[in-house]
């Protein structure tokens, strides 16, 4: 028999051995179900079968044998085929005492081949007790997998308990140890999902003093111990959940995870192995994102249980070191999983990264082997690239790497990443995102050539000439091209200098094809040593130009060099290509010094020297589709504020119970608008500066702030950013004012009250969060008052 991965669904046995307690992990067990933790009924099934393997081994020789003898073949005389001793007197269920049952007759006949008891278990006359007390465990974990299968209705779930008893079984009736048949044994992936998260630790963490780093530790060893007693999803339940996902993937994982990490829990017969020792970031992405959501929720569930001295650990600490994880463990291009880490880590102190990620660049480098002959397309097809080939050839796309997973510093804005996802994902499809007033003609220059390149109209290669290499006819025949177009083009500039500098090893061309034929292309020398490339000839034969052939063109070039890693251009243009170059990005202000670049670039009479200087985070292929799906995020944001700002509040009834008057920031509205409080307004910039980080360093400091100290996530609050459209938080208010946005006080206070105001919106008044913050607000009127900003 085999063990096969294939299963379509199958669960945790009925009663899994115990989960993390609570003084360990911190963290109070989830109800199991579609993933989660087992509880204390776990606990207790695993501790009865334990208990039951005690009393059977401690049973008189003769009970043993009549046990083992269940499970053992006939060894009389005739080659009789009994594979186990039945009894003739069965015993009812349930049996009766235990004085009736130890009675234990050994030539008692078998009820199926008519043989004695003795004659199944003379195998086992010379057996020592220990082996004896192994075989009677396995026994019972037999019998225990036979009740599991009666219980499950399921077939596909059958089939693997079933297998699993058969293997109990063959090891029982050879006396050997039960061994799984798979293709792999484990680990079944490298870097496990403890290596992977000790990696994050060492690679977000190791800045830290010991004692702040001895909590990250804790957060961590929590986080791993929940792993290793998670219950995964079923792969049925998997599939209707995530319809598009690896199910084949996953159900191997599930399999291998049921077989050699759950069930070995309380069939300890089975070599057991814990699930972030052989697992890594496969299975780790399958479970993270219900993993996190059930943690968090339940800790908010279960907080007033929690000791005091884990509160704040789980409440505050624990979601922002799940955040952190979660986007080394779903980018591409994280550096916690590569089997080099470590090797790399001790060459020096590891790179700490805190930003957040944008919506579309990317900055990871590609490197690509500069060759002298060949061609290159830097062209992103869907994020594709061209690499260098040697017969002048495209070469299939590689993987693209998701512009969403590389990190980057996020802007301290006023509009949050959910919210901008949100908006997003209503206007995904290009055909629903109108041509609006807003769009530059700038902006769309090259979308009608990005469109061609898409459809395989045309091809953008990188090709020069080489005295190494043996001629290849395509890259000669396109260099022939590009001398001709070049020589129409530019009638100004000798044909035997173009000729020259077009065939030069040293120089390069960008050629834009065309039905097999060079219409257009960017002469160019590199000087990596001197950190700037010079731009020599551009060209696009006539009767293809007003087609964004050129702007396509230098967009190519850009993001080939800065594959390269070289971030300015320079080039001497003349009077009629000042307003190209202009477009294009390049200035008189030249940022190269001018001792990297004399001696170096041909200087030409009446030309005007220009340069660019290259942002290695943007994607200028799709610059201009990047900006059209920005305009169109700020309208659809524009259209939602305008709608809350137009909220109606009920009227005042205060007057009618006899008020005669109330302070106008108490009418609802008001504070969201305008702030009428009197006060100095500070002119010095220092001095305000001054003054609000002592402000904002005390509300920080206070006992009731922990709850608005970073933004709140989606997936802990659900719902959150459908009522709350402008959030606000200590820590963006911190950045704002490191960077200098609070001008006036007016805008210090105007953010510091939405933060009570959205929490009071969000939040019932019984809540702990709504009387946090309406103390907290006392507070900090009361430091705004000491501080002069507003009167008394």
């Amino acid at each position: 028999f085999f063990l096969v991965y294939a299963l379509s669904r199958t669960i945790p046995p009925p009663t899994p051995p115990c989960s993390p307690a609570i003084g360990a992990a911190g963290l109070v067990p989830a109800a199991p179900g579609a993933g989660g933790t087992e509880g204390s009924g776990a606990a207790r099934g695993s501790a009865r079968i334990a208990v039951k393997k005690a009393q059977l081994r401690s049973s008189p020789r003769p009970k043993k044998l009549e046990k083992l003898g269940v499970y053992s073949s006939c060894k009389a005389e005739g080659a009789c085929k009994c594979n186990g001793w039945k009894s003739q007197n069965p015993p009812p269920t349930p049996p009766q005492t235990e004085q009736q049952s130890n009675a234990v007759n050994l030539q008692e006949p078998c009820r199926s081949c008519s043989h004695t008891l003795g004659d199944h278990v003379t195998h086992l006359e010379n057996v020592s007790e220990e082996e004896m007390n192994r075989l009677l465990g396995i026994v019972l974990d037999v019998e225990y997998l036979y009740t599991c299968i009666h219980k499950e209705e399921d077939a596909d779930t059958k089939q693997v308990y079933f297998s699993l008893f058969k293997l109990l079984r063959k090891s029982i009736l050879q006396m050997g140890k039960p061994m799984l048949e798979a293709q792999e044994s484990p680990p079944f992936e490298k870097p496990s999902i403890e290596q992977g998260v000790n990696n994050f630790v060492q690679y977000k963490f190791s800045h830290l003093p010991s004692k702040e780093r001895q909590t990250i530790m804790e957060l961590a060893k929590m986080f791993l111990n929940q792993i290793n007693y998670w219950q995964l999803e079923t792969p049925s339940q998997r599939r209707q959940r995530v319809p598009n996902d690896d199910a084949a993937g996953y159900k191997v994982n599930y399999t291998r995870w049921l077989c050699y990490c759950n069930v070995p829990q309380f069939c300890d017969s089975l070599p057991r192995y814990e699930t972030t020792q052989i697992f890594g970031r496969t299975l780790l992405r399958s479970v993270f994102t219900v993993m996190r959501k059930q943690l968090l929720e339940q800790a908010r569930q279960e907080k007033d249980k929690l000791p005091p001295e884990k509160r704040t650990l789980i409440l505050t600490h624990f979601p922002k070191f799940l955040s952190m994880l979660e986007e080394e463990v779903y980018s591409h291009n994280s550096p916690i999983w590569s089997q080099d880490f470590l090797a790399g880590a001790a060459g020096g102190q590891i790179p700490i990264h805190t930003g957040d990620t944008p919506l579309y660049y990317s900055t990871s480098p590609v490197s690509v082997d500069p060759s002298t002959c060949g061609s290159v397309s830097p062209a992103r097809k869907a994020a594709s690239v061209l690499e260098p080939n040697p017969a002048g050839e495209k070469r299939k796309p590689s993987e693209p790497l998701p512009h969403e997973e590389n990190k980057r510093p996020r802007v301290v804005g006023d509009i949050p990443m959910d919210l901008i996802n949100e908006v997003m994902a209503t206007i995904t499809d290009p055909a629903a995102i109108p041509e609006t007033s807003l769009l530059s003609a700038h902006s769309a220059r090259d979308e009608a050539a990005r469109l061609e390149e898409r459809r395989g109209v045309i091809e953008f290669h990188v090709i020069g000439n080489s005295l190494n290499q043996k001629p290849n006819k395509r890259i000669l025949m396109w260099l022939v091209g590009l001398q001709n177009v070049f020589s129409h083009q530019l009638p100004r500039m000798p044909k035997e200098y173009i000729t020259r500098l077009v065939f030069d090893p040293k120089h390069k061309t960008l050629s834009l094809i065309k039905d097999g034929r060079v219409i257009g292309g960017i002469c160019f020398r590199m000087f990596p040593s001197q950190g700037f490339t010079e731009i020599v000839f551009c060209a696009v034969t006539s009767n293809e130009q007003v087609k964004g052939y050129g702007t396509h063109l230098m967009n190519h070039l850009k993001e080939y060099h800065i594959k390269h890693e070289i971030l300015n251009f320079l080039t001497y243009a003349d009077e009629y290509a000042i307003g190209y170059f202009k477009k294009q990005g390049f200035s008189k202000d030249i940022k190269v010094p001018k001792s990297k670049y004399v001696g170096y670039i041909k200087d030409y009479e009446g030309a005007t020297l220009m340069g660019c200087e290259l942002n290695p985070s943007i994607p200028y292929t799709e610059f201009s589709v990047i900006i059209k799906k920005q305009k169109e995020i700020i309208k659809k944001l524009i259209e939602r504020k305008q709608a809350q700002i137009r909220k109606v509040y009920p009227g005042l009834s205060c007057f009618k119970d006899g008020v005669r008057q109330i302070p106008i920031e108490s009418i609802p509205g008001i504070r969201m608008l305008f702030f009428f409080s009197v006060g100095k307004e500070l002119k010095d910039p220092d001095q305000l500066y001054s003054t609000l980080k002592t402000i904002l360093q005390h509300v920080k400091s206070h006992q009731n702030a922990w709850p608005f100290m970073e933004p709140v996530k989606k997936t802990e609050a659900p719902g959150y950013y459908q009522v709350i459209r402008f959030p606000m938080d200590l820590k963006t208010m911190s950045e704002r004012l490191k960077s200098r946005y609070y001008t006036t006080r007016k805008l210090f206070m105007a953010d510091m009250q939405r933060i009570f105001t959205n929490c009071r919106e969000y939040n019932p008044p019984e809540s702990e969060y709504y009387k946090c913050a309406n103390l907290l607000e006392k507070f900090f009127y009361t430091k705004i008052k000491e501080a002069g900003l507003i009167e008394k």
